[in-house]
């Protein structure tokens, strides 16, 4: 837990109202590409609001028309940290983290796609527990155009998201796809216009920090290691986990509130 300021960033804006967390990325001239300084920012961001008892859902989304392009190829400090084979893997060890902190995150992370989302820039929405894209959204796994192998945990996660053949698919073909395909092939949960998204993203996220933030953080776990562990061990898992649920002072206040005909107010205890 930390009261400290919000801290500032270069290539990020972080905001904090409700318990919502909006993250922007702000690098609008080249759709949001994520530089050696941005994922290290990324990274200190998702540590930072993992510890702070106040946030309870993180939103990202993108500046300007795009999302995120994925990794910038450009970046001389990324280009300089990858010469040699020692240093490319420290610098995908860091890309790495990042993508892992997302995805542990204790607390539900929600993307809003304004515009493209690409290579790792794809696979940071889909790393997000909710996805609502713009009608003008498109999402491309576009390494092996660019010669590269699928990261930031995107073999990990399309085929969990929309089987094996289509992430084969996907990632081999390296083919745009348009939101209304994308919500289609189960890559995204809602499509909204382009002037709603970040209503319909709040709105969203403003509900998910008003439920109790400790049932949230471990069903989002218990969802997350559901295909690696049988029903037994699930079932065992929820048993235990419930029985915790029966102890605390939010699972007591619902209880209070259902009988008493009124709204809850959840505090994570």
């Amino acid at each position: 837990m930390t009261d400290d300021p919000t801290p500032t960033y270069e290539t990020l804006r972080v905001e904090r109202a409700d318990g919502v967390v909006t993250l922007t990325m702000t690098r609008p001239e080249k759709k949001n590409a994520m530089s050696h300084l941005m994922f290290r920012e990324l990274l200190a961001v998702f540590e930072d609001v993992t510890v702070r008892r106040d946030d309870r859902v993180l939103l990202i989304t993108g500046e300007g028309d795009g999302f995120c392009s994925g990794a910038d190829l450009t970046d001389s400090s990324a280009a300089a940290s990858t010469q040699g084979p020692g240093d490319s893997v420290d610098y995908m060890r860091l890309v790495a983290r990042c993508a892992l902190r997302l995805h542990e995150l204790p607390k539900p992370a929600v993307a809003a796609v304004n515009g493209v989302a690409a290579g790792a820039g794809c696979n940071l929405a889909l790393g997000c527990d909710i996805v609502i894209a713009s009608e003008r959204a498109r999402f491309i796994e576009i390494f092996s155009k660019r010669g590269l192998v699928v990261d930031f945990g995107g073999s990990w996660l399309l085929p969990r998201l929309i089987g094996l053949h289509r992430a084969k698919e996907l990632i081999f073909l390296a083919e745009p796809v348009d939101a209304a395909q994308a919500a289609e092939i189960g890559l995204v949960n809602r499509v909204v216009p382009a002037d709603a998204l970040l209503d319909e993203a709040r709105a969203v996220a403003t509900k998910l920090a008003k439920l109790p933030p400790i049932q949230l953080s471990v069903t989002k776990r218990l969802l997350n290691q559901s295909l690696s562990v049988s029903m037994s061990d699930a079932l065992e898992f929820e048993g235990i986990a419930q029985s915790l649920m029966f102890r605390t002072a939010d699972t007591t206040e619902a209880m209070l509130a259902f009988a008493q005909k009124r709204d809850p107010s959840f505090r994570g205890e």
